[in-house]
């Protein structure tokens, strides 16, 4: 994992949220993880990274998600079974 993905990583799972997080770093991240993401309904998108599903919504007037946003994306990462300290320990 490229340092650019694990930063991302890091900050959606940072506590508490950051909202400074961009569409295309998240987008970037998944499919690096080897998450398939389709468009769905309007500014959905269907993402799914090991057999779970999950709806993500671009955002509408920046390119910067919410930290609600953020705190959604991460109980999906999490579900999915990808947390920051998983990638750690295997650098090490």
């Amino acid at each position: 994992m490229s340092n650019k993905h694990r930063n991302v990583l890091q900050s959606i799972f940072h506590d508490p949220p950051s909202g400074n997080i961009q569409w295309r770093e998240v987008e970037s991240l998944l499919n690096h993880l080897g998450a398939t993401v389709e468009p769905s309904h309007g500014a959905r998108f269907r993402v799914v990274l090991n057999r779970h599903e999950f709806f993500l919504h671009h955002p509408h007037h920046s390119n910067e998600f919410t930290r609600q946003a953020v705190k959604q994306l991460r109980d999906f990462l999490a579900g999915a079974g990808v947390t920051p300290s998983l990638y750690d320990e295997k650098t090490e």
